[in-house]
């Protein structure tokens, strides 16, 4: 879509954590190549935004909190950054405003805009879990949002029926690392050799790490001593490699370690199983085809308050897209070692166990299509036709 423009299109974008700067950036890059003129890019973001132009206010890592108790001691901090992204918006307004992951932030800076700037075209791009967890939220988003952009296939439809603003489907990132996490003919030889590869992604936030590692360590062990012999990995981040090592150095069986966005692919390809904190990495596993178990832990007194929101039958997008329990969702006090370890040895062998999961992945490339638009460009055409449709 190519729109005449006499002056540059002055575009907000808030982003709130690492996978909403990648999709800030991508929608940055897209909206460029589909925008006849000069576009302006200011609000929030880290390093890939920045890299596509983007003026930032201030780090967005000070928007960076998981969890309750993270989120309870940076609230002085949180607070004050609403306030300056407000006051920045109302001073100064833009052409449209794009709020990026960060659900409980950008909902209330939306909120506070959309009383002082009622014209202006305010679009989500990754559409709150209401499916999961707070299904309210998507009523109270209607008049505050003029369009959602939805990373799932099926959330068009959950935010119609939950009352919610309109929302389009545009993709989920990962479906652009699809060609890069097919395994050669070389990587299949690995896959399916006599010694297999197994991957272990205990996440990449330090609660995550020092609550799962220890489980996932010890369940390697007793599939080791049951006689399994295996090669161990865990792909990273750099920025994480310090922190990683010293959450495995007791591991009964030591991991290789590897950093980087090739080194992780490359890893995906030849392995075998899994094991994964619950998180978008399951997905990314599920379309490398590789099976596998997921395990998450919180403190006890997070997962009480949580039972009183959460509304979803499952906790791993696989799961959830394919509305089945393919893959097996050891949460809290089921993240234990023995239960880790049985249900990830059967994944291992050719058996039934391995098919189903296997069979489920199968489909998720149909599920998910965009129709061979890369979800970045789908999303900047839906950011232009807000655009376009408010004048």
């Amino acid at each position: 879509m190519n729109l005449p423009a006499a002056r540059p299109l002055d575009v907000f974008v808030i982003a709130g954590e690492e996978s909403g700067d990648i999709l800030g950036a991508g929608l940055m890059r897209a909206l460029d190549g589909r925008w006849n003129g000069p576009l302006a890019f200011r609000g929030v973001g880290g390093h890939r935004m920045i890299g596509e132009g983007l003026r930032s206010l201030y780090p967005m890592d000070d928007l960076t909190a998981m969890g309750f108790a993270a989120v309870i001691a940076k609230l002085p901090t949180i607070l004050k950054r609403m306030k300056q992204t407000v006051e920045a918006i109302v001073a100064n307004p833009p052409d449209v405003l794009v709020l990026v992951d960060a659900q409980d932030f950008n909902r209330r800076v939306a909120g506070r805009v959309r009383k002082r700037l009622p014209h202006l075209p305010i679009v989500k791009y990754v559409a709150p879990t209401v499916w999961a967890w707070r299904p309210g939220r998507a009523r109270k988003m209607y008049g505050t949002i003029d369009h959602v952009l939805a990373l799932l296939p099926f959330e068009p439809e959950v935010m119609r029926r939950l009352g919610g603003p309109a929302t389009t489907y545009v993709g989920h990132p990962l479906l652009s690392e699809i060609p890069e996490l097919q395994p050669t003919a070389d990587d299949l030889a690995v896959r399916n050799g006599a010694r297999p590869t197994i991957l272990v992604l205990p996440g990449s936030r330090r609660m995550e790490l020092s609550r799962l590692s220890a489980s996932f360590g010890a369940a390697l062990g007793l599939l080791k001593a049951r006689g399994q012999e295996f090669d161990l990995v865990l792909p990273t981040l750099p920025r994480l490699e310090t922190m990683v090592r010293e959450a495995t150095r007791g591991w009964p069986v030591q991991p290789a370690i590897v950093t980087g966005e090739e080194a992780k692919l490359a890893a995906f390809r030849r392995a075998r199983v899994a094991f994964a904190a619950s998180g978008t990495v399951t997905l990314e596993l599920a379309l490398a085809g590789v099976p596998l178990v997921a395990g998450y832990r919180v403190s006890d007194w997070e997962a009480q308050l949580a039972k009183r929101f959460i509304v979803g039958r499952f906790a791993t997008l696989p799961n959830i897209i394919l509305d089945g329990p393919f893959v097996p969702e050891l949460i809290q006090h089921d993240c234990t070692p023995d239960k880790l370890v049985d249900a990830l040895a059967p994944l291992i062998a050719d058996g039934p166990a391995r098919q189903a999961q296997l069979e489920g992945f199968a489909r998720l490339d149909a599920l998910m299509s965009t129709g061979g638009v890369p979800p970045s460009e789908r999303a900047a055409a839906a950011v232009l036709a807000v655009l376009a449709a408010r004048g």
